[in-house]
C-alpha cells in the first residue's frame, strides 16, 4: 500500500498538472498575441527588404548594420549613420527630459493630494485621471491649440505687449517636449501617489522637531521613503515617451522626428521592413535596459527597508 507521503506528493503533482492544463489556454493567447509578433519582428530584422515592401527570405544582416552606420553606394564603405543617431539621442533626450519635467511637476502634485484630507483626496485622484478618459490624439491637438502662433500663450502675450510676435514654438523640441509632459503627467503623479498617501508624516513633524530644514527633511527623509514610487513613475513616463508616435508626429510636424516615426516610415515610404524591425527591436532593448535598471534599484530600495 502507498504511504501517506507517496500520496500526498502524487496529488501534488496532480495538482500541479491541472494547474498547468487550465493556465494553457491563457499561455497560448499571451504567446499567440504577445511573443509570437515579436519573433516575426526579430526574423524579420534578419532578412533581405522586398521590392515592395515585404521581405526576401534571404538571411541578411545588413538591418543591423543599418541601424547606426550606412554603406557607401560608390564602395560600400561603413560610416556613422548620421540621421538615425541624431534620431536616436533626440529620442533618448527628449524622454529623459520628459521624464524630469513630469517628476518635476508630478512629486509636488502627489505631495499636495496625499497631505490633504482623505475625501479631498479622492477628489484629486478623480481629477488627476480625467485626462485618461479623452483620447491621446484629441489631448495633443488640445496641446497644439495652446501653443500654435495663432493659440492661446501667443495671443495673450501679444494682448499684453510682452513680445512684438508670435513665439514659434510649434514644430519643434519644445512643442514635443511640452506635449509628452502633459500627456504622461498622470502616469508619474499616481504612483508617487501611492508612495506618499503610505507615508507616516509623523517622520516629518519629528524630523522639524530635531530642527531640520524643509529642504533637508524632503532629502533625508521624504524623498527616501517614496523613491519606490519616483523609480515606477520614472519608468511609466520614460518607456511610452520614448516610443511615443502621436505627439511627435501632431507638434513635431514631420520636421523632428523620433524612434517611432523612423520606424513607420520604415515600414512605409521607405518599405525596408528588414531595417523597421531591427529599429522596432533596437528601442525595445533600451526599454528593458530601463526597466532592468527599475528592477535593480526597487530591489535594492526593498532591501533596505526591509
Amino acid at each position: 500500500m502507498a504511504t501517506a507521503e507517496e500520496i500526498a506528493k502524487a496529488a501534488e503533482r496532480r495538482d500541479i498538472r491541472d494547474r498547468w492544463l487550465l493556465s494553457a489556454p491563457a499561455l497560448l493567447i499571451i504567446f499567440l498575441a504577445a511573443t509570437g509578433p515579436l519573433l516575426i519582428v526579430l526574423v524579420y530584422s534578419f532578412l533581405t527588404p522586398g521590392s515592395y515592401g515585404d521581405v526576401k527570405w534571404q538571411f541578411s544582416p545588413e538591418a543591423w548594420i543599418a541601424v547606426f552606420l550606412e554603406r557607401d553606394i560608390f564602395d560600400d564603405t561603413l560610416s556613422v549613420a548620421a540621421a538615425h543617431v541624431t534620431i536616436f539621442l533626440r529620442s533618448i533626450k527628449l524622454s529623459v527630459v520628459t521624464t524630469i519635467a513630469t517628476l518635476a511637476l508630478g512629486f509636488p502634485t502627489a505631495y499636495f493630494m496625499a497631505t490633504r484630507s482623505e475625501k479631498t483626496r479622492d477628489l484629486w485622484l478623480f481629477l488627476i485621471t480625467i485626462p485618461f478618459w479623452t483620447n491621446l490624439l484629441i489631448r495633443t491637438f488640445a496641446v497644439l491649440q495652446i501653443i500654435r502662433n495663432e493659440g492661446i500663450i501667443n495671443t495673450v502675450l501679444l494682448k499684453l505687449g510682452i513680445i512684438s510676435a508670435p513665439i514659434q514654438i510649434l514644430y519643434t523640441d519644445t512643442a514635443i517636449l511640452i506635449g509628452m509632459a502633459y500627456v504622461y503627467l498622470p502616469l508619474m503623479v499616481l504612483p508617487i501617489y501611492a508612495s506618499m498617501e503610505k507615508l507616516d508624516f509623523r517622520l516629518v513633524e519629528a524630523g522639524y522637531d530635531l530642527y531640520a530644514t524643509r529642504f533637508k527633511v524632503l532629502r533625508k527623509i521624504i524623498f527616501p521613503l517614496v523613491k519606490p514610487g519616483v523609480i515606477a513613475g520614472s519608468i511609466l513616463v520614460f518607456i511610452p515617451a520614448l516610443g511615443a508616435y502621436v505627439t511627435p508626429s501632431v507638434l513635431g510636424g514631420g520636421k523632428n522626428m523620433m524612434l517611432s516615426n523612423l520606424i513607420e516610415l520604415q515600414f512605409g515610404q521607405g518599405r525596408n521592413w528588414p531595417l523597421g524591425s531591427a529599429l522596432s527591436i533596437a528601442v525595445m532593448i533600451i526599454v528593458m535596459v530601463a526597466l532592468l535598471a527599475y528592477v535593480r534599484n526597487a530591489g535594492k530600495s526593498g532591501v533596505r527597508h526591509g
